[in-house]
């Protein structure tokens, strides 16, 4: 899969920058951070919002979820409320903020159009690059098959998944006690199981599809936990993937550069101190997924 890089004109500095933030982009994507559940990565989130700053956000489903707290009862850690906090100090200091909602948030769905807090819930929206090239933005359950016309199955599968992710905290336990890094076992094992990796690369095909459809250069969603950046005959896909396992987002660069920032691994590098003195860009990343 190919990395898309777009020539673009220079954009003016954002107004009223969060005094934590310390990159600025001009858009940023993410999704399926599911507060409500102990496998929400609510911290590193916390630090993924206090070091980027953006012209506009767009939180692409499943920031909450709703499938749990009504399932097994409520979960709402002091972090989680953090969380909200965060996102509506940065619409108060001139973040544009997008909300739209996935399947596990779907109750917001019947409050589309209106704002809270200076946060505007919609279904779908078209987000505008640097260069004038058009996005198309939503979460994708609209066109997974089995949330659609299988409630029931994709409700034993967000059991089985939260099953793979309980495995996953106690494997890391260990490795964290034996000095190893983060490693995601559903991840693995979706890559490695052939009908896994065949739905993604449906999926993909699907939503491609719709934004052909739709006339825009392109398409930015979430919903199947898995990141990337592929080119499909001119038409660019863009997932965010998730903050539950993997922590990953997509910006926007000011140079109109999209790159998949994989926050744990960034957490990880030493901060250049001319990064920190000036605010300038990390070099892009590999986003090749």
């Amino acid at each position: 899969m190919k990395l898309i890089r777009m020539s673009v004109l220079p954009v003016a500095m954002l107004d009223q920058p969060d005094a934590d933030s310390k990159r600025k982009v001009a858009a940023i994507f993410v999704s399926d951070l599911h507060l409500g559940t102990r496998s929400s990565q609510d911290r590193h989130f916390l630090d993924f919002l206090k070091a980027y700053d953006a012209q506009t956000l767009y939180l692409v489903g499943d920031l909450i979820d709703g499938w749990r707290l009504r399932r097994s009862g409520w979960y709402w850690p002091q972090g989680h409320n953090d969380v909200l906090q965060k996102l509506l100090r940065k619409a108060r200091k001139g973040m544009k903020i997008i909300y739209i909602p996935g399947n596990h948030d779907e109750f917001l769905r019947n409050f589309l159009g209106l704002k809270f807090g200076g946060v505007k819930i919609v279904d779908r929206t078209v987000h505008t690059t640097v260069h004038g090239k058009r996005f198309l933005v939503l979460h994708g359950d609209q066109f997974d098959m089995v949330v659609r016309h299988a409630v029931w199955l994709a409700s034993v599968g967000d059991v089985l998944y939260d099953v793979a992710l309980w495995l996953n905290r106690q494997v890391n336990g260990v490795r964290r006690r034996l000095g190893f890094t983060y490693w995601s076992l559903s991840a693995w094992a979706k890559h490695k199981v052939k009908q896994a990796v065949n739905y993604m690369g449906r999926f993909e095909e699907v939503l491609v599809a719709e934004a052909r459809r739709e006339g825009v250069d392109g398409i930015v969603c979430g919903h199947i936990h898995h990141a990337a950046i592929a080119d499909y005959d001119g038409i660019t896909y863009l997932n965010s993937g998730d903050w539950v396992e993997s922590c990953t987002a997509v910006v926007e660069h000011l140079d109109g550069r999209f790159e998949i920032i994989r926050w744990l691994e960034t957490e990880r590098q030493p901060q250049p101190a001319s990064l920190v003195r000036s605010g300038a860009q990390a070099p892009l990343l590999d986003a090749a997924a």
